[in-house]
């Protein structure tokens, strides 16, 4: 929803980092409006027959080496992997959700059926020649716990809807870089009220002698009756994730390309 208090729009504002050969480039700006350019170009790419009421189209972090790839996180490219055309979630918690929100519009949008959560397990955008494997390697937690000195920050959202007040979407993204390492979250929230609560988060870290990214992505959910936390931590992103059941998980290595083929590919 665009502009909805009428509120000036204000003009992206940038901030850029150099991290050894990384550049690290951080847009935050405005919701995307309902008409214009900007809004073109969603309308077109997407499938979805409407888009969360809150999308912040510029906000976009984007980490590029100076050979040339990297990775963006971006609402466009996660919101392409939202389920156009299917309901997933009518199907997986039917009873509940009939018994629960049988008043809800989205229950009768049997014309055409997506998934009116924007669920998405979006990791990111890889872009150049960056090889991608499985891996057993984990981001070791307990370095990530150190107090670090803090050398760049940030913190926004790339999109968010109240699903008409059922409950909550969004996806939010996190950047930390510390003297050796940087560290980004990208965490997918939501929660149909009295019937399910879903988090899917990618972790990605990066130690400066290494030629490889580790990246961790994990999808967690749980039907809300079986959850046995207070609402106060059921409503809250960055707390209920332990408390839900692990469906998904999956463990890479972004490698970077070697500096042969970075060449050929520029000759």
């Amino acid at each position: 929803m665009a502009n909805r208090n009428n509120i000036p729009l204000k003009s992206p504002v940038t901030q850029k980092y150099e991290f050894g050969p990384w550049q690290l480039t951080s847009t935050k700006s405005h919701i995307l409006k309902s008409e214009g350019p900007e809004r073109e170009r969603f309308d077109k790419t997407l499938e979805l027959p409407q888009v969360p009421e809150m999308v912040f189209a510029e906000n976009i972090l984007r980490l590029e080496h100076a050979d040339g790839f990297g990775v963006e996180f971006n609402a466009l490219d996660a919101l392409k992997r939202v389920d156009a055309h299917n309901d997933p979630l009518q199907v997986a918690v039917a009873k509940a959700w009939q018994e629960a929100r049988s008043d809800c519009e989205h229950i009768k949008n049997v014309v055409k059926p997506f998934d009116w959560t924007f669920s998405t397990d979006y990791k990111g955008t890889v872009f150049g020649n960056i090889k991608m494997e499985s891996t057993t390697e984990r981001i070791d937690l307990e370095k990530l716990k150190r107090r670090d000195q803090i050398m760049f920050y940030d913190d926004f959202l790339l999109f968010e809807d109240e699903l008409s007040d059922n409950g909550s979407s969004m996806l939010n993204c996190k950047i930390r870089v510390m003297p050796s390492s940087f560290f980004i979250l990208l965490r997918f929230y939501m929660r149909v009220d009295d019937v399910i609560v879903r988090v899917n988060d990618t972790r990605i870290y990066y130690e400066i002698e290494n030629n490889y990214i580790l990246r961790e992505y994990s999808s967690r959910d749980k039907q809300m009756k079986e959850i046995k936390a207070p609402i106060n931590v059921i409503t809250d992103m960055n707390q209920v994730g332990p408390h839900l059941t692990l469906r998904e998980e999956q463990i890479e290595k972004l490698i970077f390309p070697t500096k042969d083929l970075v060449d050929n590919n520029v000759s």
